[in-house]
């Protein structure tokens, strides 16, 4: 069933932000990578911009928290976005729990992984994502939402 069918059956898409460890501490820790707006703040403009959909936010530095999160979600979502922070670089586990749900995930990274230390450049998620979006600040996560909606 695509996309478009199910938003036909209830008329509204259900997409969930999951943001891992330190992403709590947006607009506060090192502002020069990651800016200077919370994610709270910045979550009430994606409410604002995306009025038709059903957008969620989580937020946990718990590698077990974001993986019942993933569960709890994985089944009856239409797209998932994770930004799993430092865990991207290293949970096997959460990428098992990627890889074991329905939902369509969509990997984002504020800052350009690729660009950074050398053990950013690795993802165990990104196999099991449809695709992931890094190095376009929060602007990431409404290119992902576009993705999911188009």
């Amino acid at each position: 069933m695509s996309i478009f069918e199910l938003i036909k059956i209830r008329d509204v898409l259900k997409i969930a932000i999951i943001n891992g460890p330190n992403l709590n501490l947006l607009g506060k820790r090192e502002v020069e990578i990651y800016g200077h707006q919370s994610f709270d703040d910045y979550f009430k403009t994606l409410q604002s911009k995306y009025q038709t959909l059903e957008l969620s936010y989580y937020q946990s530095n718990i590698e077990g928290d974001l993986i019942n999160r993933i569960h709890e979600i994985g089944f009856n979502y239409d797209g998932i976005i994770i930004n799993a922070g430092a865990y991207t670089h290293t949970s096997i586990a959460i990428a098992d729990a990627i890889a074991s749900i329905k939902t369509p995930v969509i990997e984002v990274h504020i800052s350009n992984i690729f660009g950074r230390e050398d053990y950013r450049h690795v993802s165990y998620l990104g196999k099991h994502c449809k695709g992931s979006i890094s190095g376009f600040g929060l602007k990431g996560y409404e290119m992902a939402i576009d993705s999911f909606i188009k």
